[in-house]
């Protein structure tokens, strides 16, 4: 996610683009062809209903935000959206008064957090499911000196409108080598344990070969118990079926591991799935189902392909679907659609790219993925999230023309093609 771009690229993919339309007649799927010198895997399609368009309808379109990065709700409070921003802020506002102009701070952390970076910042936030037993946010974010990430808890008061920045406990940190390649994602299974996902560690190519080392936590997914002590008293303890518990040489919080810079991990509410949008490096984004101890391949694979330089054991899990640098070139991860308000939209999961507004859909038929059809394109919009609210409808945050430190953006909810 937030893969920079030179101005004049950016500015040639957003100077004409202004609406955001409808994806009727917009239904085909990343082309085949080749690029780098790497054609696109020939796989066979599962045939379903047809996935169908969606409009994107701006919401609180007079807020000021600063590179909205996430959008949620808190369990219990269905009205209000919390909106991350990533300099450091969540703010809360009423999605159905369109005047509101200024908005309740819920936290301010801009102290602590180090957005220097255009993948640095305040990238994830997560209540815990066990509201209001629990009033408590989980907070994952970069820091400087050292430059590391970090996931963090604080607590929330009774009435759920503010957080409570003195409560702050830190409850893992990650050295991070390069200001990029952050990952970013911090949610609760249905199993109630946290997942986190991590980056390679940045640069380029995974030079140090991090995502394939069982040793760091970094090119990984993490499952951890947030609601338990560890050895020693450590604030989290590891889950004892986590697939590396008791093996040499592994980190017991790993997942899954062998990704490059997941943005954006989602649970299919209904199947319990973990979906990720998976940025690529050269050619080919992709996305994946994270599965109990899999190993997506990253940097010996990208996409279907090998990886020129990679290192890695196989076998590897191979991505549902991936696209080419020629479709986008940072895919932003979504969500099995769940919703009551688009019903023919059930069970597709809906993805984009970052950079080009693209917005995809699938469906899972028999464990196969059908062709991704274009169900809407976000003009002059950078897509930063996809986020399901309590009642299973999607909202988009987005940067508005471009990615600069302090830009603006926008928030939107998806309805159905007119």
């Amino acid at each position: 996610m937030l893969a920079a771009l030179s101005a004049s690229v950016v500015l040639s993919l957003l100077a004409p683009m202004t609406s955001v339309e409808s994806g009727e007649a917009m239904q085909q799927g990343p082309s085949q062809r080749k690029g780098g010198g790497q054609k696109a895997e020939s796989r066979e399609y599962a045939t379903g209903p047809e996935v169908p368009g969606i409009r994107l309808e701006r919401v609180l379109p007079a807020l000021p935000l600063v590179r909205p990065i996430q959008t949620l709700q808190r369990p219990g409070d269905p009205k209000n959206l919390y909106i991350v921003e990533q300099p450091g802020r969540i703010l809360i506002a009423d999605p159905s008064d369109a005047s509101t102009k200024e908005a309740k701070v819920f936290l301010d952390i801009r102290e602590q957090v180090n957005d220097q970076g255009n993948e640095e910042g305040l990238l994830s936030v997560a209540f815990h499911p066990q509201w209001p037993e629990k009033r408590e946010l989980y907070c994952y974010y970069t820091a400087a000196k050292p430059r590391r990430s970090v996931l963090t808890r604080f607590t929330v008061a009774a009435d759920g409108l503010s957080a409570d920045p003195a409560s702050e406990e830190v409850i893992l940190t990650q050295t991070q080598p390069y200001p990029n390649h952050n990952g970013g994602t911090a949610l609760f299974g249905p199993d109630g344990f946290l997942y986190l996902s991590l980056g390679d560690g940045g640069a380029a190519n995974d030079p140090h070969h991090y995502a394939q080392n069982m040793n760091t936590l970094l090119g990984k997914v993490l499952r951890i118990d947030v609601n338990r002590k560890g050895d020693n008293g450590a604030p989290y303890a590891v889950p004892a079926d986590n697939p590396f518990v008791g093996q040499e040489g592994a980190k017991p919080e790993i997942w899954a591991t062998g990704t490059r810079n997941i943005w954006r991990m989602s649970f299919d509410r209904k199947t319990g799935q973990l979906w990720a949008g998976d940025v690529g490096q050269n050619i080919w984004e992709e996305i994946d189902i994270i599965e109990k101890g899999g190993n997506y391949g990253w940097n010996a694979r990208e996409g279907f392909h090998d990886f020129a330089g990679g290192k890695g054991t196989p076998p590897y899990i191979e991505p549902i679907v991936e696209y080419h640098h020629r479709e986008g070139v940072s895919v932003t991860g979504g969500v099995v659609y769940r919703g009551a308000a688009i019903p023919n939209l059930d069970g597709v999961y809906v993805y984009a790219d970052f950079q080009y507004g693209t917005v995809w859909g699938i469906r899972m038929i028999d464990g196969v993925p059908t062709k991704p059809a274009v169900i809407t394109r976000a003009r002059g919009e950078l897509i930063s999230s996809i986020d399901a609210m309590l009642d299973g409808s999607m909202v988009f945050s987005t940067f508005n023309n471009g990615q600069e430190r302090g830009n603006p953006g926008s928030i939107w909810r998806a309805v159905a093609a007119q």
